[in-house]
C-alpha cells in the first residue's frame, strides 16, 4: 500500500495524480546525478484544457539531471513516482507552477535555437521575475502576472545514473565544472598542437563555459572571482590563439578587447590584438598594441620585433601596390581623352546667338549685343584659363 501511495503521491501537498497509461519494472532509482528523458505537455485548467507547451510537438524530449538546480524541482519529484513507459497526468497547484514561466522561455528558447540564459540578469529566478515587464510570450505574461494551477503530463522514456551517460558541461555541479577545466585545458593544448584548431577551440570554449557558470555566483571583483576570471582569461587567449589559425581576425580583436577593457596589464591580449589588427591592415592600432606589449613585458622584444619587421615589410608592399594602381589608373585617363582639358571646359560654354540676351524692356540694337557679348566671353575665357592652370597644378602635385 505504501509502495502505490508514493507511486500516486498521496502524501505530498498541492498535486494530484493520474496515470494513464501504465510503465515496466519498478520505479527507477533517482539520485544525484541520474539523468532523465522524458517528453511533456503542459495545460491549463480550463475548459478547453488549452496546452501552453508540448515537447512532442517540437520534437526533442527533455533532459534533466537530478540535483543539477533545474528551477522546477517539483518536476524531480513528479518524475521520481513513475515507472519507465508510464504516461502520468499531474495537476499541480500554484505553490508548485510559480516559476513554470521563467522555465518555459528559457525551453522555448532552446527550441527556437537561441541562448536560453542570455536574456538573464544574475540574480536568482524570483529576481528575475520582476526584472523584466514581459518574457516575449504573451501566455507566459499571463500566467507570470497571475499564476495558476496546471496540469502537467509525462511521458518517461528513460533514466540514466551517473556512470552509464557521459555528462557535458551543463549536467556538471560546480565541483565537478572545476575538475573538468584542467582536463579540457590539457585536451585543448594537445589538439593545438596537432593543428585540429577548431576542434582544440572548442574545448577551451567548454572549459570556459564552465569558469563562467561558477563565476556567476561569485561577488565580483572578490578573491574567489578573480581567481576564476584569470583562468577564464588563460584560456580565452587560448581560444584567440586558435581563431587566429582559422584567419577569424575580428573575432580575435573582439574577445581581446573585451579583456584589455576589464584587465589593461594583459601581455598577451595585447600581443593577439596585435596580431589580428596587422593581418587587416589597421597598421596603426597594430603598431601601439605591440608597442603596449613591450611596456607589459620586455622579455616578449624578440616576438614583437619579429611582427613589426613582418608589418613594415606588408606595409610596404601594399604602398608600392597602391602607387603602382594610381599610375596606371592616370595613364587610363589620358587614354580616355581626359588630358584634353581646354577643349572639355570650353565645351562647357556654348555659344550664345546674337541677341540672346535681348529682353523686349531693354531692347539694343545688333551692333550693342555683339560688343557686350565680346566682352563677356573674354572673361569668360580668363576663367577657363585660370581653372585649366588649377587643374593642372592639382593633378602633379597628386603624381
Amino acid at each position: 500500500m505504501s509502495d502505490l501511495q508514493d507511486a500516486l503521491l498521496v502524501s505530498t501537498e498541492g498535486i494530484k495524480k493520474t496515470i494513464l497509461h501504465g510503465g515496466t519494472g519498478d520505479i527507477p532509482k533517482f539520485s544525484t546525478g541520474t539523468k532523465v528523458t522524458f517528453h511533456f505537455r503542459t495545460q491549463l485548467c480550463d475548459e478547453e484544457r488549452t496546452v501552453i507547451d508540448d515537447s512532442k510537438v517540437v520534437g526533442t524530449p527533455m533532459e534533466i539531471v537530478v540535483g543539477n538546480m533545474f528551477k522546477m524541482d517539483i518536476w524531480e519529484t513528479l518524475l521520481a513516482s513513475m515507472r519507465l513507459e508510464e504516461v502520468a497526468e499531474f495537476w499541480c497547484d500554484t505553490v508548485h507552477t510559480g516559476v513554470y514561466p521563467l522555465v518555459a522561455k528559457s525551453m522555448r528558447r532552446i527550441a527556437e535555437g537561441k541562448d536560453p540564459v542570455e536574456w538573464q540578469v544574475h540574480t536568482c529566478g524570483m529576481a528575475n521575475m520582476f526584472a523584466y515587464h514581459s518574457l516575449g510570450y504573451s501566455d507566459l505574461d499571463e500566467l507570470m502576472k497571475e499564476p495558476k494551477p496546471l496540469y502537467f503530463v509525462f511521458e518517461l522514456i528513460r533514466v540514466q545514473q551517473p556512470n552509464e551517460y557521459n555528462r557535458e558541461s551543463w549536467a556538471l555541479n560546480d565541483e565537478e565544472r572545476l575538475k573538468m577545466v584542467p582536463v579540457l585545458h590539457g585536451q585543448g593544448n594537445k589538439l593545438y598542437k596537432q593543428g585540429h584548431y577548431p576542434e582544440a577551440g572548442q574545448k577551451y570554449k567548454e572549459a570556459i563555459i564552465c569558469l563562467k557558470n561558477i563565476q556567476t555566483k561569485e561577488k565580483a571583483w572578490e578573491v574567489p572571482w578573480l581567481k576564476l576570471e584569470k583562468m577564464s582569461n588563460t584560456l580565452t587567449l587560448n581560444y584567440c590563439q586558435c581563431l587566429l589559425c582559422m584567419e577569424e581576425y575580428y573575432e580575435v580583436i573582439e574577445h581581446t578587447s573585451d579583456i584589455i577593457n576589464q584587465h589593461p596589464g594583459v601581455a598577451k591580449a595585447y600581443y593577439l590584438r596585435g596580431k589580428a589588427h596587422k593581418e587587416v591592415w589597421n597598421e596603426a592600432e597594430a603598431r601601439q598594441d605591440f608597442n603596449r606589449v613591450l611596456e607589459f613585458d620586455p622579455g616578449m622584444k624578440k616576438a614583437v620585433k619579429k611582427e613589426l619587421a613582418v608589418l613594415n615589410m606588408r606595409m610596404e608592399e601594399k604602398n608600392q601596390e597602391d602607387r603602382q594602381n594610381g599610375a596606371n589608373k592616370s595613364d587610363s585617363r589620358m587614354e580616355d581623352g581626359e588630358g584634353d582639358e581646354e577643349e572639355r571646359i570650353a565645351g562647357c560654354v556654348p555659344d550664345c546667338p546674337a541677341g540672346a540676351h535681348q529682353t523686349p524692356e531693354h531692347a539694343r540694337s545688333q551692333e550693342e549685343s555683339e560688343v557686350i557679348w565680346n566682352h563677356l566671353n573674354k572673361n569668360v575665357k580668363k576663367v577657363i584659363a585660370s581653372m585649366i592652370n588649377l587643374n593642372r597644378s592639382t593633378r602633379a602635385s597628386t603624381v
